[in-house]
Formats: C-alpha cells, sequence, structure tokens
C-alpha cells in the first residue's frame, strides 16, 4: 500500500525521454490536443506576451502556511488491477507533510511523515516502521525532488517550470513549453481563466523512457483561491500506471497537527 500512495505524490514529476519537437506538434501523437503557433507580429510584441502570460502564471500561484485535504485516489496498474484509498493530507509549509490512508473497511494500512531531511512510513499492516533520508524518494524517482516540489505539486502549482522557450495559442488554450536542465514542461493554461488545464513533464535526458501526463478540472475558489478538485496522473514507462485524485474536502491555513507514533511492537527497517 505504502507504494501506491507515495506513487500519487511523485507519479506527476516522472520523465520521458521523448524527442524534443516544435511546441505547435509535441501533442500531435500521443495526446488529443491540438495546438498551432501563431505568427508572432515582431519579436517585441512576442516577448512582451510571454512576459505578461509567466506573470499571470505567477499571480495565480497557490502560496498558503498550512494545507489539509480529504482525497479519494483510484489507482490502476499495467495489468489493470484497481486500487482505492482514502488519503488524509496535512502539510506546513516547506517543514512537513503528513499522509494518512485508509483501504477496504476503512482500515489504516499506512501513515508517513515527510520533512525536509526524512521520509518515515509507519506500514501499519505489516506492522513495519521504515525511517529513510529525503535522498531516498530522489532515488525511487531518479529526480531532483524535494518537499516543497511536493508541496507544490499537492496545492497544484507548476513545478519544474521556470522559464519559456516557446508558446502556441489555439482553440481557448495557451501552451507554454519550458526546458531545463532536468525536465522539458509543457503547460497548457485556459485562455479565458488561466487556469492549468494539463501538464506533461518529460525528461531531457534522451536515455530515459518516462513521461507524466496531468490534467486538472473542476476548479473551485475557496478564500480567493483557484483550485483543482479532479486531477488525473499518467505514468507511463515501460508500464502505464494511472492515478485519479478527487479532492473531496481542502482547506487553506488552519490550525493542524502530526500525530506520528511508533509502537514498540513495530520492526524496524
Amino acid at each position: 500500500m505504502k507504494r501506491y500512495v507515495l506513487l500519487v505524490f511523485i507519479a506527476a514529476i516522472a520523465a520521458s525521454c521523448r524527442p524534443t519537437k516544435k511546441i505547435g506538434v509535441a501533442l500531435a501523437k500521443k495526446d488529443t490536443t491540438q495546438v498551432a503557433v501563431p505568427a508572432p507580429t515582431g519579436r517585441e510584441d512576442t516577448i512582451a506576451f510571454i512576459r505578461r502570460t509567466l506573470d499571470g502564471v505567477k499571480a495565480r500561484h497557490i502560496d498558503f502556511h498550512t494545507f489539509t485535504a480529504k482525497i479519494n485516489v483510484d489507482y490502476k496498474d499495467a495489468t489493470n488491477k484497481n486500487q482505492n484509498l482514502n488519503v488524509n493530507v496535512r502539510m506546513y509549509k516547506d517543514s512537513a507533510i503528513w499522509i494518512s490512508a485508509t483501504g477496504f473497511m476503512g482500515i489504516e494500512g499506512m501513515r508517513a511523515l515527510i520533512t525536509k531531511d526524512s521520509v518515515k512510513i509507519l506500514n501499519k499492516l505489516d506492522k513495519v516502521y521504515t525511517a529513510r533520508s529525503m535522498s531516498y524518494l530522489q532515488d525511487v524517482t531518479d529526480m531532483p525532488l524535494d518537499l516543497p516540489t511536493m508541496q507544490n505539486l499537492l496545492v497544484g502549482n507548476p513545478i519544474f517550470f521556470d522559464s519559456v522557450s516557446s508558446y502556441a495559442h489555439s482553440s481557448g488554450v495557451l501552451t507554454l513549453q519550458s526546458v531545463g536542465t532536468w525536465f522539458k514542461h509543457l503547460l497548457a493554461l485556459g485562455d479565458d481563466d488561466g487556469n492549468i488545464m494539463r501538464s506533461k513533464i518529460d525528461d531531457v535526458d534522451p536515455s530515459s523512457n518516462r513521461t507524466a501526463d496531468i490534467t486538472y478540472g473542476e476548479y473551485q475558489e475557496k478564500g480567493g483561491v483557484k483550485f483543482a478538485t479532479k486531477r488525473q496522473i499518467i505514468l507511463s514507462e515501460a508500464k502505464k500506471l494511472s492515478v485519479k485524485m478527487d479532492f473531496r474536502q481542502f482547506a487553506f491555513n488552519e490550525e493542524i497537527s502530526f500525530p506520528f507514533s511508533i509502537p514498540k511492537n513495530y520492526k524496524r527497517q
């Protein structure tokens, strides 16, 4: 169970080796969205447009002190075997992520506490306690994963997206491409509201074979924050994995606690 739950929070930052293409056709073969690059009226107009768009993305960045959520998670592996979990998440910005997952008959199977430096997991079904450094997640994902990145992923902020190398604008969708040291990122925004519709992250390393495709929907506004309550993560490598996340409840900046005690009869790994 712990493998499935951790996958929910790391799948979206996995990567692939698909060759870099022009942004106008990058989604054409595997994806349903078709975009076309409009002819810019001039270099200065293009630069100004990209700058305004980036300013809009930054303005919609979700800032928080604390965050809580109750999430229904459906996980499907390459054999089409389904797992359904109810996941409770609590976060303190730049400090900790607390996770509790319950499965069949409401039995809690896993509890985890992730901080800047450590990953601690209680496997309540097998009565096992695991403690690792943050490098454990970095080794599992083979990427520069840290606590702020995981927190941004959970609240719906773009990750690994720093600058824009090109863009496309068609049929009410604005698609931006960012190419960094580690990743290529295609970010699709709604033209009318600027909400993130899709995030597709690929590895720039051609020796890898991973891709992550995240879609966002059913935005709700609470306290001036627009939050995507429906998300789907499709992770493809040698096999295809699908994770659906339905945020049944969410709240910002409330008082929270991180209950995490280690029973004496648990085996330590």
